[in-house]
């Protein structure tokens, strides 16, 4: 880049970190962060070498110095976007906004507000649409490879350690200080079944909940903690198993380990496991988030989709069958075996990512192509290759629809 993008992060966390990586990666230059941990905000400070005068404990006090980046990366917890996405924008800073954009529909149409109203870029971190895999895949459907859709069906396997370690032990265990399992995981597969189908939803249902990780399904010998449970090499959720079994791994080091401790080590890990959350037996009773749920969506033209996200799998990539009216395309994230109809001929393309599903492994590259997309954008003022925060708000209306159905027990019409 001849002038390149300056960038500050607002959440010097495990998403807030790895944007700032492959920011820098792409060009970008690192020029302020707001922290609240100390030990977090000096690890970045160290990492992306910052001036002291351009590192603050809240965004409150980035926000009100002179403007020191032309975007900012927001990647504070759920509950607390709404504050620093207005005021960024009313500032005039271009924006990625880690997904959800707020957890109710409220906060969420207050953002749309500012960004529209300032002119400011922002993109919000559903990453699965900047895929290689998923950009392959909208292009085959465009082109009308399978003629017109009929019907879809969509799998995120979300893993039974990943579900342990953020809606169970995590900060997305609890649907009122975070938001709901399906908003803060799967905001991302409703927003890319609508990209992917791109005609308006008419009908959302809804169905599922919290299963297994409740204090009755607790066995009778299991502690309150891993770590002094006789049943820990045992259990399948055994802290001590999962995350001791991480620490010779670099990829996983950097997450899930490093949500655990700023600087994974056997030791920072152990009293991790001691005295903080991730230590917790997962049938203590500390979650209401669901563990398996199911959505369906009607399309304005007749077309249905149904979704569903279980914690009950291997962590892997989201698995898709699509059905239409001159061929059928079965993706498994890497593959796409495409089915013709005409010919009964099938073919198969290979997009496989360096890297695998998880966000330690920025999501098979996903997050670096949202990250590049964006600076382009910045860069030229065009954010036409993203997607509009107004399409996101849509498909969070989705979200919000089918957990109104799920409670409620009743079809929502949009």
């Amino acid at each position: 880049m001849s002038n390149p993008v300056r960038l500050a992060v607002v959440g010097a966390g495990s998403r807030g970190t790895n944007y700032a990586r492959l920011a820098r990666k792409a060009g970008a230059v690192l020029t302020a962060v707001a922290e609240p941990d100390a030990e977090r905000r000096r690890l970045f400070v160290e990492e992306f070498s910052l001036s002291p005068e351009n590192v603050f404990t809240t965004w409150e006090d980035l926000v009100a110095a002179p403007k020191l980046s032309d975007a900012v990366v927001i990647a504070t917890q759920d509950q607390e976007h709404t504050g620093p996405a207005v005021a960024f924008a009313y500032a005039g800073y271009d924006i990625i906004l880690e997904k959800p954009i707020a957890p109710t529909e409220e906060e969420a149409s207050r953002i749309v507000d500012a960004v529209e109203s300032s002119g400011v870029i922002m993109a919000i971190g559903h990453v699965m649409r900047y895929s290689d895999y998923t950009r392959t895949l909208k292009d085959l459907l465009t082109s009308g490879s399978i003629g017109k859709i009929v019907s879809v069906e969509h799998l995120e396997p979300i893993g039974w350690w990943h579900f342990a370690h953020s809606y169970v032990r995590g900060n997305w265990r609890n649907a009122e200080s975070s938001s709901s399992m399906l908003m803060a995981k799967s905001s991302h597969d409703l927003d890319w079944l609508s990209y992917i189908v791109d005609r308006p939803v008419k009908k959302v249902s809804s169905f599922g909940g919290l299963y297994w990780f409740k204090p009755e399904n607790k066995p009778g010998e299991a502690a309150e903690r891993c770590v002094d449970c006789p049943l820990q090499q045992t259990c399948a959720y055994s802290a001590t198993k999962i995350y001791e079994g991480f620490l010779d791994d670099p990829v996983y080091r950097v997450w899930p380990l490093g949500v655990l401790t700023p600087k994974p080590s056997r030791e920072s890990v152990s009293e991790a496991l001691e005295t903080g959350p991730y230590g917790e037996c997962v049938y203590n009773g500390q979650n209401d988030v669901a563990d398996h749920q199911v959505v369906n969506l009607e399309f304005e033209d007749g077309a249905t989709a149904s979704f569903t996200a279980v914690a009950f799998t291997q962590l892997d990539f989201r698995k898709t069958r699509i059905f239409g009216t001159d061929g059928s395309i079965s993706g498994d994230g890497k593959h796409l075996e495409i089915l013709d109809f005409a010919t009964g001929t099938t073919r198969t393309i290979d997009t496989t990512p360096i890297g695998g599903a998880s966000a330690a492994d920025g999501h098979g590259g996903a997050d670096g192509r949202l990250v590049e997309a964006f600076l382009r954008a910045v860069e030229s003022r065009d954010g036409q290759a993203l997607s509009s925060v107004r399409e996101s708000f849509e498909s969070h209306q989705l979200v919000w629809a089918a957990e109104r159905s799920r409670h409620l027990g009743e079809v929502v019409t949009l």
